[in-house]
């Protein structure tokens, strides 16, 4: 497959749109590794295989371990991951299906069960810009760089 565009080149304000949200994100109160969690997961459930192979990278530098990354797509299977990290997963998923699944109360209660109204607002925005950033990603068919 071949990229087919650059929204920084193409568009370059739409872009800068999009990093301000990020800035946002960046500033939030919610935990660096979490918040990498939550962009791993939503890409792989949107394919967008640059996200993945970022977030993956950025995940590890922050100490985040290669047999959670290898589990992520099936943590509900796995003891790896504490009851929060379950929790904003599951949060992870019924947003980015939001079509399917419209957001069930019992899994935004269980994430207001371990984070606050405003955590819990700063997750939903990380879930929000990822889900954004892999639309952008697989649309324009952006490619990650090939492994060393």
């Amino acid at each position: 497959m071949k990229t087919r565009f650059l929204m920084n080149s193409v568009n370059p304000a739409a872009y800068q749109a999009m990093l301000g949200l990020e800035a946002y994100i960046e500033g939030a109160s919610i935990p660096k590794p979490l918040r990498e969690l939550i962009k791993i997961r939503a890409s792989q459930i949107n394919s967008c295989a640059f996200c993945i192979d970022m977030h993956a990278r950025d995940a590890r530098k922050l100490g985040e371990t290669e047999q959670r990354i290898y589990a992520l797509n099936a943590w509900r299977e796995t003891s790896f991951f504490t009851p929060e990290e379950r929790a904003v997963l599951a949060l992870t998923e019924a947003v980015t299906l939001v079509a399917d699944t419209h957001v069930p109360d019992d899994v935004y209660d269980e994430v207001r069960h371990y984070f606050d109204e405003k955590q819990t607002s700063e997750i939903v925005m990380q879930i929000v810009v990822i889900n954004a950033w892999n639309r952008i990603g697989v649309t324009t068919r952006l490619m990650p760089p090939k492994a060393d």
